[in-house]
């Protein structure tokens, strides 16, 4: 099985979600977004592939995120494309869909 994951290596989530794909013995592709962001358009296909919206994937923790409470989902693509701490991790990506890792167990229903 081939897995992508949007990975942040400092996130204890994000390395519990990858941890339960290495152990499933996945193939796993890692992007570690922070570094190599996904832009606007490839991240409304993970979040409609999930069946969640930008806001569901939008991390409200940060600072930069108050300004776009009342925002819509264009407006928040962009914002994640352009500075991609806003991004709710881990997104893990399989044949059988997406998953946005929170709590890490989740990504199991895609194995």
């Amino acid at each position: 099985m081939r897995a992508t994951i949007w990975h942040n290596p400092r996130c204890s989530k994000s390395r519990e979600a990858l941890a339960i794909l290495e152990a499933a013995g996945a193939d796993v592709t890692i992007v570690e977004y922070l570094k190599v962001p996904p832009g606007a358009e490839e991240l409304a296909r993970l979040y409609a592939k999930a069946g969640m919206t930008a806001r569901d994937g939008l991390r409200l923790a940060e600072p930069e995120a108050k300004p776009l409470r009342d925002a819509d989902e264009a407006r928040i693509l962009a914002a994640m494309a352009a500075n991609p701490i806003l991004i709710e991790r881990p997104l893990i990506e399989t044949a059988k869909g997406v998953r946005l890792g929170r709590p890490p167990e989740k990504v199991r229903e895609i194995l």
